[in-house]
């Protein structure tokens, strides 16, 4: 018998099994692969637990992902359409410099030394040609001066003076744009204190770094109200995704640093706060969800399961 007549002679339901097994055989063959060939990291892919969510569609939890409507298109006419560059805010020159309008541009006339002599009425503007440089200016640090008059009023001998603007913190001489430079570049850049503290040095200012650790103390206490309100907003999600950062803060003995844990709350609002605890115990889960009953999408520690059981 052929292999024509052997195919001929299969039901249905023996061919439906056949591609079933074939397709099973495919993906034990490519997990070996990846055990022998693959990097580390893909070499331990384990498979999903029955009851563990997927992150994706979890905003919709519950719900099949089948019934799920697609998402809206738009149709945009030929000559609307822009190109890939008009994005930028400008368009790019020979040196395929993009940028968006969010960058500021400085505008330079560059003369052209072949019209030297000659007067508007010798030629004309037919167009122009662009060419970008992108340039770099160095950070800079300002002085204020706020100087006030005295005045002295000749018919009462009253002196007037205005009051000094108020400070963000008071009897600080700090104004709110360094007090925002400072946490701008150490909690989102990474720049450690002692080097912004470098960096003021070198400009010619004068501070000792306790000064700016406790700027920053007490501009952080300024900001509580934000987080806490932050927080209660990320609590009312429907989803929740929680995780625990280990990093180290504060001094446990001599030379060795203790190891606290960031909390990171991420909201269906595309909002994220990051709770701080001295330990990972479960009670920093119960203390910093609260009373949430939503979907809480976690790893596989088992603290967040303690939290649900409750």
């Amino acid at each position: 018998m052929t292999l024509a007549e052997q195919a001929a002679a299969l039901s249905q339901n023996e061919i439906v099994a056949l591609l079933v097994q074939n397709a099973d055989l495919k993906r034990q063959l490519n997990w070996f692969k990846r055990q022998l060939f693959g990097q580390k990291s893909e070499r331990r892919l384990l498979e999903p637990a029955a009851r563990q969510l997927t992150f994706a569609g979890m905003l919709t939890a519950g719900a099949d992902p089948a019934d799920a409507p697609p998402p809206p298109t738009e149709t945009v006419k030929a000559y609307q359409r822009q190109s890939r560059f008009a994005a930028s805010g400008a368009a790019p020159d020979e040196s395929g410099l993009r940028f968006d309008s969010s960058v500021p541009v400085e505008v330079i006339e560059v003369p052209n030394l072949d019209l030297t002599g000659l007067t508007a009425k010798d030629y004309e503007v037919i167009g122009e040609k662009i060419t970008y440089r992108l340039a770099q200016q160095p950070g800079a640090y300002v002085v204020l001066k706020y100087v006030r008059k005295v005045l002295k009023r000749k018919d009462t001998a009253t002196l007037s003076c205005p009051p000094a603007p108020p400070a963000v913190l008071e009897k600080s001489v700090a104004d709110v744009s360094l007090l925002a430079g400072l946490l701008l570049d150490k909690f989102r850049y990474h720049l450690p204190l002692y080097r912004q503290h470098q960096r003021l040095a070198h400009a010619g200012i004068s501070l000792s770094r306790a000064t700016l650790t406790h700027w920053v103390h007490r501009t952080a206490e300024l900001l509580a109200p934000i987080y806490h309100a932050l927080l209660s907003s990320i609590l009312q999600s429907q989803v929740l995704a929680m995780d625990e950062t280990p990093i180290k803060a504060g001094h446990k003995t001599t030379g060795q640093l203790q190891t606290g844990y960031f909390w990171p709350l991420y909201g269906d609002k595309d909002e994220i706060a990051f709770p701080f605890a001295a330990s990972r115990a479960g009670s920093v889960v119960r203390e910093a969800l609260g009373s949430f009953c939503g979907v809480l999408v976690t790893d596989g520690y088992r603290v967040y399961e303690r939290f649900a059981q409750t």
